[in-house]
């Protein structure tokens, strides 16, 4: 693909065309995953315009918005989000005392949800999917 360069510069006086001049070769780059990551950081940070970030990094607005998605998808992981383990560490567990549960419960707003604590994983994931809904 070409650059074409506006050679015209006032289209009001009469007699002046615009034209377009060939001045160099588009080529397609290739943008590493880390690079990708770090921009996206850059383009999300508090305060951050979007626009303004993709113009310093010579980018569309639309293939920057692009990479945002596919960070928020899971394609590409940004700065910063790596997992850490922690080792678990086995303590006394005669200080612990035993905890019964009789039920669950969910609060959301002015609404709960009280469920048994012996219910099956299907009923509980149909009640958290219907909660999720309201």
């Amino acid at each position: 693909m070409d650059i074409i360069k506006d050679v015209a510069s006032d289209v009001t006086k009469p007699g002046i065309r615009r034209r377009g001049e060939v001045t160099g070769v588009v080529r397609r780059r290739r943008w590493r995953v880390e690079q990708k990551g770090q921009i996206v950081a850059e383009a999300i940070a508090p305060g951050a315009v979007v626009v303004e970030v993709a113009r310093r990094h010579d980018l569309a607005p639309g293939q920057l918005w692009g990479w945002i998605r596919a960070a928020k998808h899971g394609d590409f992981a940004l700065p910063g989000d790596e997992t850490a383990f922690v080792p678990v560490v086995a303590g006394d567990t005669a200080v612990v005392p035993a905890v019964t549960v009789s039920a669950i419960e969910i609060i959301i707003g002015a609404m709960m949800v009280r469920i048994p604590a012996k219910v099956d994983a299907q009923t509980l994931e149909t009640v958290l999917r219907a909660v999720k809904r309201t």
